[in-house]
């Protein structure tokens, strides 16, 4: 609404308080001069700005009276760093959830992978549904109880919340469905170190992409399955699965009895191709052929000096990988060098690097998470070749020292270049944004709570959690896996 100048009328309207008497102003319509009676208080708008309410600094009144002080909680709990005490548990505030749900497994998984389907990208209605896989890590003594789980998860509903509005009681009745969960298992006779999912789109739109899985074992063996039939079996009433089908359509041995946890599929190659490292500190690429077939270059990719823990092919060069090793450096590789040597390698840590992830948004960032708690951002372009004459270290372009424990998954967020998700052994999984910058008049702590930065966006509690996925369709949606069960 547009302003208007008041005039004489509305001034004769206007309230007289506490029996204040009108003044008579001189000299008939003249104005006097307006005495201002806080002239000469402040000289400068600087010492308004450092007076308090009662015309002193705010520092020098909270000083003589401590109540008047800003109320800073010194006895912030802060998950995976303090300690809960006797007959203490945790519980998690729904009003900061959009969703939450925990599913119990009959064993623990070390590793899942979610897959994608054909519900629509970017959804945001509810019930929500999951296509998963994971392998299981049984007890010593019952190895053969081991299994591939392909997962249906449907029915996520959104956390209730007070509606201020009526709102629509069939809409919340769908909202609020129970969960349902399905699964088809495949035997396994190892633990599964780590599994990987990756699909192939067929010719015919029609029918649905072919989903294959690489599992690493625990004996040394890569087993590749193909998932489709269980997964259409979920949406198909009455599929019978042959016993043929739940057998691997390929057994790689290349590794022979050494154990191994690095494993990643080529984003790039839609037929299939796979990199593998062992903690012998092997690196062996295998690729699928026309037919089905499947071949493994005999000759490894060496250059570590300890156990490969991660591996993640480049989202934009199809024959670009990079490895994270126990020995504490990063190396990246070329499928096409004759001599099986990295291009780049820097030392990014003290001690073992656990996981990496190379940003499909920003493809010359890589995040990594090592052993003693400390995850960082590198950026690529700033990594010295062999034989370079640069000799100085590349630093980090953003590193955190917030978790306590080892890193044991990290992630960036599949459409937002700044968003990371992290899990650590501190029994946590927290999000970041790391497009946060610090302000140089600010500490590196938030709201007075020490050592919490503020590109700290989340803080989810989960008992012996192991690895944390984005689903790349359901904004927001994180799913993990931990000692019992998912979340």
């Amino acid at each position: 609404m547009g302003k208007r100048v008041a005039d004489a009328a509305d001034a004769e309207q206007t309230a007289l308080k506490q029996g204040e008497r009108p003044q008579v102003l001189g000299n008939g319509d003249e104005l006097g001069d307006f005495e201002d009676e806080f002239e000469d208080e402040y000289e400068s708008e600087d010492e308004i700005f450092e007076a308090g309410v009662d015309g002193r600094p705010d520092a020098e009144r909270e000083a003589e009276d401590p109540k008047d002080a800003m109320d800073v909680d010194q006895q912030t709990f802060i998950v995976g760093r303090n300690k809960l005490g006797a007959g203490e548990t945790l519980a998690p505030d729904p009003s900061t959830y959009e969703m939450l749900h925990n599913l119990t497994s009959t064993w623990p998984c070390l590793s899942f992978d979610i897959l994608r389907d054909d519900l629509g990208d970017d959804r945001k209605t509810y019930p929500a549904t999951i296509y998963a896989v994971a392998g299981t890590q049984a007890q010593a003594g019952r190895e053969k109880d081991n299994e591939l789980m392909v997962m249906k998860l449907s029915g996520l509903s959104r956390m209730e919340r007070d509606q201020g509005d009526e709102s629509d009681d069939e809409d919340d009745d769908e909202e609020n469905a129970d969960p349902i969960l399905e699964s088809k298992t495949i035997p396994l006779s190892s633990t599964t170190n780590r599994i990987r999912a990756h699909q192939t789109p067929q010719l015919d739109s029609s029918k649905p992409p072919t989903t294959l899985t690489a599992t690493m074992t625990e004996s040394g063996q890569v087993l590749i399955h193909d998932v489709t039939p269980q997964l259409s079996s979920f949406d198909t009433p009455g599929t019978h699965i042959t016993t043929n089908q739940s057998k691997p359509i390929s057994t790689l041995r290349m590794h022979k009895a050494t154990e191994g946890y690095a494993l990643d599929w080529s984003p790039l190659w839609p037929r299939g191709k796979l990199a593998t490292g062992d903690n012998d500190g092997n690196i062996y690429v295998t690729s699928r052929h026309e037919g089905g077939s499947w071949a493994t270059d005999s000759r490894p990719f060496t250059g570590h000096e300890s156990s490969v823990e991660e591996l993640q092919w480049s989202p934009s060069e199809n024959s670009v990988f990079s490895s994270a090793s126990s020995d504490g450096t990063v190396k990246v590789w070329d499928t096409r060098s004759k001599s099986h040597r990295p291009g780049l390698s820097v030392q990014v840590s003290n001690v073992d690097v656990n996981v990496m992830s190379w940003s499909h948004q920003t493809t010359h960032l890589l995040a990594t998470g090592a052993d003693d708690g400390e995850w960082a951002v590198w950026d690529l372009r700033t990594w010295p070749k062999p034989n370079s004459r640069i000799s100085t270290k590349p630093s980090p372009i953003a590193n955190f020292k917030f978790h306590k424990e080892q890193i044991t998954s990290i992630e960036w967020h599949p459409t937002n270049n700044s968003t990371v998700a992290v899990a650590a052994g501190d029994n946590t999984v927290t999000q970041w944004d790391i497009s946060v910058e610090f302000d140089d008049e600010e500490s590196k702590d938030t709201a007075g709570v020490q050592d919490v930065p503020p590109q700290l966006l989340f803080v989810h509690y989960m008992e012996d959690v192991k690895e944390c996925h984005w689903h790349p369709q359901i904004p927001g949606c994180v799913m993990a896996s931990g000692g019992a069960g998912f979340g």
